[in-house]
């Protein structure tokens, strides 16, 4: 019983951020040639505030056309996912190495991801089964570089212009709905590509993890 009450909760919370989204996009649209610097300041900001950006990827195509609309969208994806990566480093990264101090098996495997950082960060990007908002935070706290993180986070791209492109297709904004059957329909294809990365990437840091655990071991 609790657990249905949660869902419903939570089904009404997302309808409610979902249609504070679509007027927000309306007010963008309203602002002519500076829109597309306000739409990718708010996709930064609701990024750093956790606030999952499907709807405003969609809404970019309506707003921007399926061209335009990709390119705000990735650049407003990939500067509010760096900022957040440099609050959660800046903010937390030290408490986590003090933590880690004494585990010299956490800290190998945490040195060992820094190396390959460019590559996990691509392929977590690539996959739709690691959650955008909260991975950017998560990977601020691990050794990866800044530059392997930006450059990570092209694997967003084809992604971002497929949800773009569905958005383009909707014509209007108050039609745009990521549980709707053309954004299904990209969930379904980025599911496709994205469970060969997930694989992928779970295979990936599973060995490089147990080589960090050998050699730390020998």
């Amino acid at each position: 019983m609790i657990l249905i009450n949660f869902s419903i909760v939570a089904a009404i919370h997302l309808s409610n951020i979902q249609e504070s989204l679509q007027s927000l996009l309306k007010w963008i649209q309203d602002f002519g040639s500076a829109s597309a610097a306000i739409f990718i300041g708010t996709y930064l900001l609701l990024t750093v505030l956790l606030i999952p950006g499907s709807v405003l990827t969609l809404g970019a195509g309506v707003v921007f056309g399926a061209i335009w609309g990709s390119l705000y969208a990735f650049i407003g994806a990939t500067l509010g996912a760096t900022a957040a990566f440099l609050i959660g480093r800046y903010f937390a990264r030290d408490w986590i190495s003090k933590k880690i101090e004494g585990n010299a098996k956490f800290k190998a495997i945490d040195e060992t991801v820094a190396k390959e950082g460019l590559k996990i960060v691509f392929l977590t990007r690539l996959s739709p089964a690691f959650p955008f908002v909260l991975l950017n935070y998560a990977f601020s706290v691990t050794d990866v570089s800044l530059r392997d993180y930006v450059l990570g986070c092209t694997g967003m791209i084809p992604g971002t212009i497929l949800y773009v492109y569905i958005g383009s297709l909707a014509g209007s904004l108050a039609t745009i709905d990521a549980s709707a059957p053309s954004a299904q329909s990209a969930q379904l294809a980025l599911r496709s590509v994205g469970l060969i990365a997930t694989v992928a990437v779970t295979l990936y840091l599973t060995r490089i993890a147990r080589k960090a655990l050998a050699s730390e071991d020998d």
